[in-house]
């Protein structure tokens, strides 16, 4: 039997078509598979081939010490990213904060030589940053994800990470919008389907993706059913199988497709929907409104002599509002002077002289990007309902668990309609809602007096 430690390598000399003698450089690989390392003309190179090479095998055998005097940034980049299965949104998230937060610290370090008291370093110098701990906390997860596959490998035989604390997270309570505030931000909205997006996501607690996913096929008109198969992701298009934005998996979630029943009155507001619209089964239900509307443009200033001076720059000239001067070395921005601008600008354009810029367009396939509906739907309807908070799309979810359980729904009904992996996360919604503890307060109340008509 061979040993282990035994060379396996050697150089092979053959003689070309020209007569000259060539020596290719063989090796062994890990396989024990017979692969060259490349062609010679001296004997001296070929050796030098085949060593790298073996030394580059002898790498990727269990328990060779030399494993782990790699890099950290070499084996993150080489081993552990291209072979970590998770999904495409975890994989885009993990390869932000790598670099972002740990390759600057650990990229250069060698794998045997990072010890816990280096993560601890590393956890200080992100506190003293001002990094919240949920963050801090995050990124030493994907840290010690990846020592827990370098132990596996038996790349090192020490997990840095392990004993090593972080920065307690506090669980603040949820702030749960009530119905009458609902109502109120639900009436500063955009008539039509943007209203009724709103309400459906309030009614059935879906997540964004399973929302804005939602097809025509996916509601029974009829049974008032609605089932939950997929979800969508947006994208960084370099994490995109395909180079897109959107993602659709065919499961949410909890890889589980879950049915539930809506209310009569959204199902027939859905239906009247798909009937105005002219839907069919496998179109999305809510689409991305067309982003070709030409923006409003200034076609008249007034005379600059009746609108009076700008304020005087730093050689302190001034020039009359409603001028080219005014805006370009007044730095005025004022209506006036911006229309200015703009009219010359759009004159210079008509006559060839510039290239317009092509109108900017949130790119898309129909699907609804969730900040865009943030800023531009979601957040300017906010400050009708005079909240001393900001709701998010994702505390509508929130708020339809809380309203079921407030209203005295079944927990584990809960639980399945919302999709939930543990019935712990649905009883974070019991008594959230301002009223939830009047009952115990009644009941407190009822007792004291007893105490008090006694006297």
């Amino acid at each position: 039997m061979i040993s282990e430690s035994r060379s396996l390598g050697y150089t092979k000399k053959r003689k070309g078509k020209n007569g000259k003698y060539r020596y290719t450089a063989c090796y062994v690989d890990i396989k024990g598979r017979l692969r060259s390392a490349g062609t010679f003309t001296n004997k001296k190179e070929a050796d030098k081939a085949w060593q790298r090479a073996e030394v580059e095998v002898s790498r990727g055998r269990t328990g060779d010490p030399a494993r782990g005097r790699q890099r950290f940034k070499d084996y993150v980049e080489d081993v552990w990213l291209p072979n970590h299965q998770v999904e495409v949104t975890t994989r885009e998230s993990y390869t932000y904060a790598i670099y972002r937060h740990i390759m600057p610290t650990f990229g250069s370090m060698r794998m045997i030589d990072i010890l816990p008291e280096h993560v601890r370093e590393w956890i200080t110098a992100l506190k003293n940053q001002g990094m919240r701990p949920v963050t801090i906390r995050y990124n030493k997860i994907i840290l010690s994800a990846i020592f827990t596959t370098a132990m596996d490998d038996q790349v090192t035989f020490i997990h840095p990470c392990r004993g090593v604390r972080t920065p307690p997270v506090v669980r603040k309570p949820l702030e749960i919008i009530t119905p009458e505030q609902f109502d109120d931000v639900y009436h500063a909205l955009p008539e039509g389907s943007f209203r009724l997006l709103a309400e459906t996501e309030i009614e059935s607690g879906l997540r964004w993706g399973e929302l804005s996913e939602l097809r025509v096929k996916d509601v029974n008109l009829r049974t008032r059913i609605l089932t939950v198969s997929r979800t969508v992701v947006e994208l960084n298009p370099k994490f995109h199988p395909e180079g897109r934005h959107f993602l659709v998996k065919d499961y949410p979630k909890d890889k589980e497709y879950r049915r539930f029943k809506l209310s009569t009155q959204i199902t027939e507001k859905i239906e009247d929907h798909v009937r105005t619209a002219k839907l069919t089964q496998d179109d999305l239900l809510f689409q991305m409104p067309p982003q070709d509307k030409p923006r409003a443009r200034i076609t008249e200033i007034p005379d600059p002599e009746t609108l009076g001076c700008t304020e005087p720059n730093e050689k302190g000239r001034t020039y009359n509002h409603g001028t080219l001067s005014a805006y370009t070395a007044g730095r005025c921005r004022c209506d006036y002077c911006r229309g200015a601008f703009t009219l010359y600008r759009a004159k210079r354009r008509s006559e060839g002289k510039d290239t317009p810029r092509p109108r900017r367009a949130r790119e898309t396939d129909g699907h609804i990007p969730n900040d865009w509906f943030r800023r531009n739907i979601w957040c300017p309807a906010l400050p009708a309902a005079g909240l001393n908070f900001r709701p998010t799309m994702r505390d509508l979810r929130h708020a339809h668990a809380s309203w079921l359980l407030n209203g005295g729904a079944d927990l584990q009904v809960v639980k399945e309609r919302l999709g939930h992996a543990s019935i712990a996360t649905t009883e974070r919604y019991l008594h959230t809602l301002p009223d939830a503890d009047e009952t115990a307060l009644e009941a407190l109340a009822r007792t004291r007096n007893r105490s008090t008509t006694r006297k």
